[in-house]
């Protein structure tokens, strides 16, 4: 086996085959600077004293990510010794094929802190750019990114306080995997409990075929203008969050398809990208450099509804902040298509906007004509001979025909563009209309010609960058009526299901989910069944906790604009509205106010739209925590007929329950709701459905798997079923005792902490987080059996799954304590770890719920068989990794109030309310407690370190000039000072981090 310093050998000889310039000589701060220097006045044409070139490196070295990021990017001004301004850039910016390429190995920068040493280094006129770090050991992508934000947190590091502030991209690669990802600021690098973080990639081809081989990888990602490109052109600085983002192959590949398309003008062309897979981004990037093209007059992102109108606008913004204004109708649209201005170059519009424009006949044209004015048409005839380029968003929606001929006849030097995830192909061109009659869309390829690129939804699945699919295909208990293929399950029915298989299907709530049904009338049935069964529900079982359930649908236009643009693809609605209007409106009437009592909102019928969007706010709300923001906050289930079944995404969103007729592009447009990727917890996106789609999914996999073996691809698109993953679980299982036995012991969780040997931890770890993982997924099966539920308990009890837990906690926090200390010499086993500390964590047993069950366990009035005895919440407590920090607080406490209530003659028990303030002060007296243990074992007045540890909380931020202020009565010498210092940072460190609650305090990173 290669060792990494042959493995660094080798891709330098490659980067060498490349052309890259390999300087040997650079291996310090120093030596990294001077080459630096002679790039900048080489490029710049200016010799700078060395009291200038001081200056100005002290200028441009800062530890703000974001801000290096733009100034590699700008031309900046720097003021010379003689008070004259020095316009400069740090690359040539206009082409930056021109730059020079170096490469550099093994830099050492030494720090005040620490002599931080890296593999690799990419410079571009002298600017290190790119940081490449080799290893032999096997890499999981997030111990990639995991290990550089170890390296970047380290007080030593470079990052900060030499040229490595302008590292853009870092590389991680074993030889055999390969995993690049942007460089961010501290707070977008940061692992939290959900294990949220950004988005690691690897390379693809343009038949998105994986390229992870580091040589070849090297060959298609590493050429000098490639990179060059890739980060002058297809990195994107997101300005509202102040965040780095580096575009994916594939919609590189697609942006460089319609800029060429457009360079040559071979005319147009459709992008076939999954639903999902970050379409928004694609077609922003294009737009941006679209605005720098002499040739393109205008260039228009078109979408079909004033929502997407809406979202368009606001994810352009915040790629760039104010990069497009909203056109608040037709005549500020015109303005700004005759408009000279820079700014108005890229607009995102509205189709119906667009058409009105171009339409002689609407009612606004005619009153202008009648007026002796110029009609919208007629202003727009400057751009008649003008290149135009018009991006489609999800081009294939019904009103699209209607509008497309009148664009492209007006437009005749146009090139028009779409993006779509699910294509109308022969096969899909046909449907049913709402009053039985049969409607026809025009094929993507009839009206764009040609596909420029394809990712499909079998590739992101693939990829990891969406979800497969769980299809629960409910057949009722009953076995008469399950026996008749063509009989309706009663709504009642349909409501009970759901109520019971809510809370697997969304991990105890952790997840929300939309219901959409047939109609409005259903609608309107449903939501009221809701009520009335949830309402007995309560009051026949006190544990039952209701679901916020939430419903929307449009309302009658009653020639209200934005409700009939906004039906115009709601065709159900649309139709359902001509039917009794007055009955649908008095019945959403009724909705709104509803939900104006549960949520204390303001909305009304008249106000319709803000209504739907506080309805997609609350659904995005489910990221927060029941802690952060109450569940009574949050939407459950929202019942809908079209809405929010395209164009709506949530990565908190997990289920769809379907009482509704689906087929094809409609059917993969509202599965692919569920199917947004975040964290282990949310293995895939849950479809349970009521109308026995499973024809309709097979032919939509067909048509849209971009695959020819669609047998194959539905194994790529669906989950197994469950008596698969079970014994997928039972071999898990099996792995798992045949190792114990290995050790000499039994496979129980008491036996774990016997283990011998980080090896043996480790491999522990893995074997026990497999079962986890599978657990968590069939943990959120809905259509698992009794007999199968008996099978999985067999295998594996619930208290004994707990216990293990606990086990796993307990070792993981150890050894992760391990890794966090002492990088340089842990043992590879431990290095490599990746604890996936999410799967451990409960969504129901949080703080509050712990201790309520406390509050049980001391009331001697509650019956045994009813709460919990004290070694069952001290085994739940352990078993859930969202309480490892509380862990050993709470045990003692119930330890406490375990003595409280023997030695009590009277136990009447005590509150929750009465639990938690106890708790709160139990903490504070053990806080008190080891502060004066500590000023007593180093000699320090309690007083003065009481005070000093209260300034640090009060502002959440160390103070070195503090610390030396509380030893200063010592009387120490510098050197003995220095070694008291540190021994009782040791000490504090743990306590000051636990008072902090999960809070950053900042600057306490140096002594950790």
């Amino acid at each position: 086996m290669k060792n990494e310093r042959q493995i660094e050998n080798e891709f330098i000889k490659k980067l060498i085959d490349l052309k890259y310039v390999y300087r040997e000589d650079i291996r310090d701060k120093f030596s990294l600077e001077e080459n630096f220097r002679k790039h900048f006045e080489r490029l710049n044409r200016v010799k700078l004293s060395d009291s200038e070139f001081i200056r100005l490196r002290d200028s441009i070295i800062n530890s703000d990510v974001f801000e290096n990021a733009k100034k590699l990017r700008e031309i900046n001004t720097f003021k010379r010794d003689d008070d004259t301004p020095l316009q400069y850039t740090l690359v040539n910016l206009k082409n930056w094929c021109k730059n020079e390429f170096e490469v550099v190995n093994q830099l050492r920068i030494n720090t005040e802190n620490s002599n931080h040493r890296y593999d690799v280094i990419l410079l571009i006129n002298g600017i290190p750019v790119v940081q490449i770090e080799l290893k032999t050991l096997q890499i999981t992508p997030k111990k990639a990114m995991e290990q550089i934000v170890n390296y970047k947190n380290d007080p030593g590091n470079g990052y900060t306080n030499s040229l490595l502030c302008f590292i853009q991209l870092f590389i991680v690669s074993n030889e055999t995997n390969t995993y690049y990802f942007a460089n961010n600021r501290k707070e977008h690098f940061s692992f939290n409990a959900d294990e949220r973080f950004l988005p690691i990639y690897e390379f693809a081809d343009k038949n998105n075929n994986k390229i992870t081989n580091l040589y070849e990888f090297a060959n298609c990602f590493l050429p000098k203008c490639t990179i060059g490109e890739l980060i002058s052109k297809y990195m994107v600085l997101v300005v509202s969050e102040q965040k780095l983002l580096i575009m994916r192959p594939y919609q590189i590949y697609a942006v460089k398809a319609i800029v060429d398309c457009i360079e040559q003008n071979r005319g147009n062309g459709y992008i076939w990208h999954t639903t999902g897979s970050g379409k928004t981004l694609t077609s922003f990037k294009t737009s941006t450099l679209l605005k720098d093209n002499p040739d393109i007059e205008k260039c228009l992102f078109v979408v079909d509804r004033k929502d997407l109108d809406r979202q368009t606008r606001i994810e352009f913004n915040k790629f760039q902040e104010g990069c497009v204004e909203e056109n608040t109708n037709t005549e500020s649209l015109v303005k700004r298509l005759t408009s000279d201005d820079y700014k108005d170059k890229v607009i995102v519009t509205t189709i119906q906007k667009l058409g009105l424009a171009l339409d002689d006949d609407s009612k606004r044209n005619q009153e202008k004509r009648k007026k002796g004015e110029l009609t919208f048409k007629e202003r727009l005839l400057k751009l008649q001979d003008k290149r135009m380029a018009i991006i489609f968003d999800e081009c294939h929606r019904s009103q699209f025909g209607d509008n497309h001929e009148a664009i492209k006849t007006f437009f005749p030097k146009a090139q028009l563009f779409g993006f779509t995830g699910t294509p109308i192909f022969e096969e899909n061109s046909n449907y049913k209309q709402v009053d039985g009659t049969i409607g026809s869309y025009k094929t993507t390829k009839d009206v764009f010609e040609k596909e420029l690129h394809s990712y499909t939804i079998t590739n992101a699945i693939d990829d990891g960058n969406v979800l497969r699919f769980h299809i629960d295909y409910f057949k009722p208990d009953d076995t008469q009526i399950a026996a008749k293929a063509d009989t309706k399950i009663s709504k009642r029915k349909i409501v009970e299901a759901i109520l019971s298989k809510h809370d697997a299907a969304t991990y105890n709530r952790r997840y929300n989910a939309i219901f959409a049904t047939a109609s409005i009338n259903e609608a309107i049935e449903y939501y009221d069944l809701f009520k009335e069964v949830q309402k007995q529900y309560t009051s026949t079982d006190g544990n039952f906790i209701p679901l916020n359930i939430a419903c929307v649908f449009s309302p009658p236009a009653e020639g209200n604009k934005d409700v009939k643009q906004l039906q115009e693809d709601l065709v159900q609605e649309k139709e359902d509205n001509k039917h009794e209007p007055d009955k649908k409106k008095e019945a959403l009437k009724q909705i709104i106010d509803d939900y104006k009592q549960q949520y204390g909102t303001n909305h009304n019928i008249n106000e319709f739209d803000l209504y739907y969007q506080d309805i997609q706010k609350r659904i995005k709300d489910q990221q927060y925590t029941n802690v952060d923001y109450p569940h009574e906050n949050k939407i459950d289930i929202v019942i809908v007929v079209d809405m929010l079944l395209t164009g709506f995404d949530s990565k908190y969103l997990n289920t769809l329950y379907v009482d509704k007729n689906l087929k094809q592009h409609g059917l993969i447009q509202a599965f692919s709701r569920t199917n947004r990727v975040l964290n282990t917890t949310k293995p895939y996106g849950n479809i349970i459905d009521f109308r026995g789609h499973e024809d309709e999914v097979d032919a939509a996999i067909r048509l849209f798997s971009g695959k020819e073996n669609s047998e194959k691809v539905k194994e790529i698109w669906l989950v197994d079923p469950a008596p698969i993953m079970i014994k997928k679980l039972e071999k898990a299982v099996d792995e798992l005792e045949q190792f114990m036995n290995t050790q000499g012991l039994e496979c129980k969780p008491e036996a774990v902490s016997n283990l011998k040997g980080d090896m043996a931890r480790a491999m522990f770890i893995d074997r026990f987080k497999q079962i986890q993982r599978l657990k968590t997924q069939l943990d959120q099966y809905t259509d698992i059996k009794e007999e199968q539920v008996a099978t999985i308990e067999a295998l594996l009890p619930e208290d004994t799954v707990r216990a293990f837990r606990g086990a796993y906690l307990d070792i993981a926090g150890r050894l992760k304590d391990e890794q966090e200390k002492d990088s340089h010499n842990m043992s590879p086993e431990v290095e490599q770890l990746d604890f996936e500390f999410v799967l451990f964590a409960s969504a129901v047993i949080d703080y509050d719920y712990i201790m309520a069950l406390i509050s049980q366990y001391t009331q001697s009035n509650v019956p045994k068989k009813e709460k919990m005895t004290k070694k069952e919440l001290i085994d739940l407590i352990a078993s859930t990794s969202n309480l490892m920090d509380e862990r050993k607080d709470i045990e003692e406490y119930i330890e406490e109030l375990d003595r409280f209530i023997k030695s009590s003659e009277e136990n009447n028990g005590l509150s929750e309310k009465e639990v938690m303030e106890g708790y709160q002060k139990f903490k504070s007296e053990k806080s008190s407690k080891k502060l004066i243990s500590i000023s007593e074992k180093y000699g320090i007045e309690s007083g003065s370190l009481e005070a000093f540890v209260n300034g640090i909380m009060e502002r959440m931020i160390f103070d070195g000039e503090k610390l030396i202020d509380l030893l200063e009565p010592l009387n120490l010498s510098w050197r003995e000072r220095t070694q008291k210092e540190l021994e009782l940072m040791d000490e504090l460190v743990p306590l000051l981090k636990k008072m902090a609650d999960g809070r950053e305090i900042v600057g306490l990173k140096a002594y950790e």
